[in-house]
């Protein structure tokens, strides 16, 4: 079992009172993405899509996704106590959340023939001190419950996310092919 710091939980994603607080997260997810692993045209795609429509999309999609499978999403929750402190960073910086990580429900096994793990997110004042091991133990757990054609998780790693790479290396993933793309 992997230990997270002791402010932090890690606990099914609750929709009716943590959307903006999960879209927080998605956004940072989204512009850190752009921003960090490629050039500005990147950048700029990524923060281009972040509009009020993929917001709304975005969040019906999440209420679908945790609908069909309630632990899909996983949350790191930072305890209310600790959001008190204003001279607590790293409560502040996330308003609650130190990250998530998101599972597609097991209908979306045949996408790939796998689990698929869509994101893994946390905020850069939580990294390194256990979170994402924890996120991704918990995904685990879920995805090994799914009934899927073939036993495996799948997950889309940025070449240039050096940092991504090394924790998934760590926790036993291997390369398997290359995605590629073409604008339609």
């Amino acid at each position: 079992m992997v230990t997270c710091p002791p402010e932090v939980s890690i606990r099914p994603y609750e929709q009716s009172s943590h959307e903006e607080k999960l879209w927080d997260c998605k956004q940072a997810f989204e512009r850190e993405l752009g921003a960090k692993t490629g050039d500005s045209e990147k950048a700029d795609i990524y923060n281009s899509k972040l509009t009020t429509t993929y917001h709304n999309r975005w969040l019906e999609w999440v209420s679908h996704c945790a609908a069909l499978d309630p632990g899909c999403i996983a949350v790191a929750t930072v305890d209310d106590c600790t959001q008190t402190h204003s001279s607590n960073k790293k409560a502040t910086e996330v308003d609650g959340y130190a990250g998530y990580a998101f599972l597609l429900p097991e209908l979306f096994g045949f996408i790939w023939d796998a689990a698929v793990l869509n994101e893994l997110y946390v905020v850069p004042s939580y990294r390194g001190e256990g979170v994402a091991d924890a996120l991704f133990e918990v995904i685990l757990a879920t995805a090994r419950e799914q009934t899927l054609p073939v036993n495996r998780l799948v997950l889309d790693v940025d070449p240039e996310n050096e940092r991504a790479r090394k924790f998934y290396d760590r926790h036993g993933c291997n390369r398997w092919g290359e995605m590629l793309t073409r604008s339609l």
